[in-house]
């Protein structure tokens, strides 16, 4: 098992190398938060995880929703049903329990 307290992170807990990333990792991140993941979060998390191992690169909010509201349908893909999960933003708090480098772009919030 990896251990989670020498994981190579960014000043801002952000993990260096998204491959370090596991579910205890996770749970302790969002406990950083004060959140409890619930299969709601999960959902996310494993979008955001399954869409860097394809594309190398975290997907924008917008991509998200978009895909979310074809599966799951419209109440479970806008801004404000991420924000309800995710209350800190996408970008700061899902990409961060997810695993992935800290997003330098704005984008990924819009």
């Amino acid at each position: 098992m990896t251990n989670l307290t020498n994981l190579r992170k960014d000043s801002g807990g952000f993990l260096l190398d998204p491959s370090d990333w596991c579910l205890p990792l996770a749970e302790m991140i969002a406990k950083e938060f004060d959140e409890e993941l619930t299969k709601q979060h999960w959902i996310v998390i494993y979008y955001i995880r399954e869409y860097f191992d394809i594309h190398q690169k975290v997907p924008e909010l917008r991509e998200l929703l978009k895909t979310f509201k074809n599966k799951y349908g419209e109440a479970n893909s806008t801004r404000k049903y991420i924000y309800k999960l995710f209350p800190y933003g996408y970008g700061q708090q899902a990409c961060k329990i997810a695993g992935m480098r800290q997003p330098k772009k704005l984008w990924l919030d819009m």
